[in-house]
């Protein structure tokens, strides 16, 4: 096979004829929502939220708490990931086909960002609220106000418990456990609150109650939209650097430079990674590849791997002058070239 036969962006090897090779890993590992996530625990903390949120938006409307509606807002949204995280594990058990290569892997990141924008929108109407009932604070029942607080503690300890035990590799069900604890703690604001209000008659201490639990919501919000952001976004996962791992690739024995690197996640808790590698004329591009497969599955945990690998041009070539072929003359980001024993250095495109 020529140099030229080789230079196809995207071939698929699993050990046969080629120099562009995918690697998948071994099998059991997981991806995202896996299928087989206890579906029995989500369902149980689900009836749980759902039920006691129905009795707290009835019982804060008759005591005048706006604590306790902000509270019964955030737990529509716990409930609403819930039920999303229980609907991308059904559609992730789909295998992949036709036009959904990687199947419905990312119905749980539409889900969790739709979850986080709803969090940030209904903190925004809760300060709102909590504001105005600063400035005219109007008659709360505290007494009424403590004792259903004390219950949605006791309810959301329930819920954190059984979600614990579910599958918490998928960004929903984590972000619903983070949700559920969050709302624990809302909860004893609120206690104290109501119990507050009834021993002295404070009534500005709901509507502080009703802030923290706004604030609580907006870092939970702002959590959500962020990571779900970056995977739709393309972005590296966290704790994968791409300036770290590029010239770890390049440092690697027969390599020369790497280029054209990609480093993202399908869905949490599923990376993945595309590089074009250039090797010594007299490298053997198969064990390169094998090598640099071995390298980010044992490091980096990339089990998900697509590497083209080819020669670069014959005859002398200066360290900082490499022929990348007509195909790489503008390499997407940085180019890690390989600086001898002592590890790979990078060299800026400069645009």
């Amino acid at each position: 096979m020529t140099d030229d036969d080789a230079h196809h962006h995207g071939a698929h090897d699993h050990g046969g004829a080629g120099h562009g090779g995918a690697g998948h890993g071994g099998a059991g590992h997981g991806h995202g929502v896996a299928p087989d996530a206890d579906r029995r625990y989500l369902t149980g903390a689900l009836a749980l939220i759902v039920a006691f949120l129905i009795t707290e938006v009835v019982v804060g409307l008759i005591a005048g708490s706006l604590a306790l509606i902000t509270d019964a807002g955030h737990m529509l949204t716990d409930a609403a990931s819930i039920l999303l995280a229980l609907i991308a594990i059904r559609l992730s058990a789909k295998p992949a086909r036709g036009r959904w290569t990687y199947g419905y892997k990312r119905a749980e990141i539409l889900s969790a960002q739709a979850n986080g924008l709803t969090l940030l929108l209904l903190a925004v109407w809760f300060v709102y609220e909590g504001i105005h009932r600063l400035i005219e604070p109007p008659t709360v029942q505290g007494l009424l106000v403590f004792g259903t607080a004390l219950v949605g503690i006791v309810v959301n300890i329930a819920a954190a418990w059984l979600i614990s035990k579910a599958n918490r590799t998928s960004l929903n069900v984590e972000g619903a456990f983070q949700h559920i604890l969050n709302d624990l703690y809302a909860f004893i604001a609120t206690a104290i609150a109501g119990l507050v209000v009834a021993v002295t008659g404070f009534a500005r201490a709901d509507a502080i109650a009703a802030l923290l639990v706004a604030a609580l919501m907006i870092k939970a919000g702002y959590g959500l939209v962020r990571d779900s952001g970056r995977i739709f976004l393309e972005g590296a996962p966290a704790g994968l650097d791409p300036d770290l791992i590029g010239p770890a690739m390049a440092a690697r024995p027969g390599v020369e430079e790497v280029h054209d690197l990609h480093i993202w996640d399908v869905t949490s808790g599923m990376p993945a990674l595309s590089a074009h590698v250039l090797v010594d004329p007299g490298g053997d591009c198969h064990a390169v590849r094998r090598d640099l497969e071995i390298l980010l599955r044992g490091e980096y945990r990339i089990e998900h791997t697509t590497l083209q690998v080819d020669h670069i041009q014959s005859g002398p070539v200066a360290l900082g002058d490499l022929h990348v072929g007509e195909d790489c003359v503008d390499p997407h980001g940085v180019r890690h070239q390989s600086a001898g024993p002592q590890g790979g250095r990078e060299v800026r495109q400069p645009h």
